[in-house]
């Protein structure tokens, strides 16, 4: 609440919360269950639907002096590929359609989540968990599919005294299963509080008038700051999938 002039209190003008409520956009619900086409699900299909039209239209002509999507197309696919290689080794290739969807769906849901009125599904844990719990199961069934029980050994490392295992085994499963969680709070933790930096400093301007324009230039840096933050977060989500798919197919 800010105070006015005359001592009356009155709203701040912008709650920095309410971009963040998920709002059904068409109710459904089957079996008592709430499966309702929300604001959330409609911007994951805008993401999807922009990333396979950039795709699509970038790779058409297939040029030898490619143009302006071509050019954003390649980088992306040398991003990840470098990635992916760098990480994980010649035998992540035939994992590269995956990191790279990943990839693109993280980049452009945060991305897109810049733009107003609009909303940023990776802002959720529950957005992040389900991706981040994906990425675990399917990365733990790998490991146990080249391995076979010998996948057991990541937990406690080659040449160690046997007597550490009473400490080393507890440490790595923990470590191991707190995998999930780490992974989703990090993207979820930055994407929310950069968004909510950003409406606050929105209501000063708002709320100041002529004399916000302090704020005002703070609020295009920082505009330009989540920009980045939004890119990079998307880039280190996608690195640790890439670390942990590495670990299941090497053991280290």
């Amino acid at each position: 609440m800010a105070e006015t002039a005359n001592g009356a209190e009155a709203s701040f003008p912008v709650d920095p919360l309410y971009q963040f409520v998920i709002q059904p956009i068409v109710p459904i619900e089957i079996g008592g269950v709430d499966m309702s086409f929300t604001n959330s699900s409609l911007w994951m299909f805008i993401t999807i639907g922009v990333v396979t039209a950039l795709l699509t239209f970038a790779t058409r002509r297939r040029a030898l002096v490619p143009g302006r999507l071509q050019s954003i197309a390649e980088m992306l696919y040398e991003i990840v590929a470098n990635m992916v290689r760098d990480n994980v080794g010649s035998a992540g290739r035939a994992y590269f359609p995956f990191i790279f969807t990943l990839f693109m769906f993280v980049l452009f849901g945060n991305l897109l989540g810049m733009v107003p009125s609009s909303f940023t599904f990776t802002s959720h844990i529950v957005v992040t968990f389900f991706m981040a719990i994906t990425i675990f199961i399917a990365v733990t069934i790998i490991g146990f599919a080249r391995h076979g029980f010998g996948y057991l050994r990541l937990f406690f490392p080659h040449g160690a005294p046997a007597w550490t295992a009473i400490i080393l085994v507890p440490v790595e499963l923990i470590s191991y299963f707190s995998r999930p969680v780490s992974h989703s709070m990090r993207l979820f933790a930055n994407m929310m509080a950069g968004h909510i930096l950003l409406k606050v400093f929105a209501g000063f301007v708002l709320l100041l008038g002529v004399a916000g324009v302090v704020p005002l230039a703070a609020l295009v840096g920082i505009t330009a700051l989540e920009f980045l933050v939004a890119t990079l977060q998307a880039y280190i989500f996608t690195i640790f999938a890439c670390v942990y798919l590495h670990d299941a197919l090497y053991l280290h």
